[in-house]
């Protein structure tokens, strides 16, 4: 049986550490130890492994600045956006290794025998693609505040300025304003939906591959289940991609003013009806 929660395979001075957080640490442990050999190695014309990582990191900053239209911002956002592209492939092409979910020990529960496994992909836990996606959104806001100033940023969601002026002009403006202000309120609970919507795609899509890949191995150990293995390959490259490319799209939204935004038309929907 699948356990959608996490199961908690020993403690830490307290604090429980479940098996998709032992996976996520050794995703880690294996992310940093490939960059530090990968960064000893560098040279100025890099050959080999260190070659093909280089060409990889050049055609995910193009792909990058595609988005952001620019070379500088490309530069500014990559190392967040290929951080967590990298580090969910990663996170995800674990989950299909010989032993993950297998390996573990058997506790009684409600009088069955259950197999708690050692090992569990790391996004295949909704604590874990929260955590990462609520990350993620925090670091849109900081990157909008330091790229236009707080009130700026702020003002994206409500127009405080906007607002006092509005008593100079008359009743209509102060109208306007009025509503402006509850689009604002809107638009903030549309952060919190945000990260929801980036946790619980991440976490459904991988979840759905652990299950379907647990009824595959029940039917048949052998042969049969390659094509799903390599089905679920290509679903971990898709998830990483779309989880940093709508984090990228957040940041670009985010360091771009409102006179930016509407020039490109998107102007907000107060503006568009006015």
């Amino acid at each position: 049986m699948i356990s959608v929660a996490a199961e908690p395979v020993f403690e830490i001075w307290g604090f429980s550490v479940t098996n998709s957080l032992v996976n996520a640490w050794v995703g880690l442990g294996l992310f940093l130890v490939v960059g530090w050999l990968i960064r000893r190695r560098i040279a100025l014309v890099p050959k080999g492994v260190v070659g093909f990582f280089d060409w990889l990191v050049e055609f995910l900053l193009q792909e990058v600045q595609k988005v952001t239209g620019d070379r500088e911002r490309a530069r500014r956002f990559f190392p967040l956006c290929g951080a967590l592209f990298f580090f969910i492939l990663l996170s995800n092409w674990l989950g299909l290794f010989p032993g993950v979910g297998s390996i573990g020990f058997f506790e009684m529960h409600k009088g069955v025998r259950e197999l708690i496994p050692l090992f569990r992909p790391a996004t295949s836990d909704l604590n874990f693609t929260l955590a990462i996606a609520a990350l993620s959104i925090i670091a849109t806001h900081i990157f909008g505040i330091l790229a236009v100033g707080a009130a700026s940023h702020a003002s994206k969601f409500v127009n405080v300025r906007g607002i006092i002026r509005a008593f100079r002009k008359g009743p209509v403006a102060v109208l306007v304003a009025v509503v402006e202000f509850f689009v604002g309120l809107i638009e903030m609970s549309s952060e919190a939906a945000k990260t929801l919507s980036l946790a619980l795609r991440l976490f459904g899509n991988v979840f759905a591959g652990e299950v379907l890949l647990t009824v595959i191995y029940s039917l048949a150990s052998l042969v049969v289940p390659l094509p799903f293995l390599f089905l679920e390959l290509l679903v971990g490259v898709i998830q990483a991609t779309v989880f940093s490319m709508l984090v990228l799209v957040f940041l670009k939204s985010m360091t771009e003013s409102h006179g930016e935004s509407e020039e490109e038309g998107h102007p907000s929907p107060v503006h568009a009806s006015g």
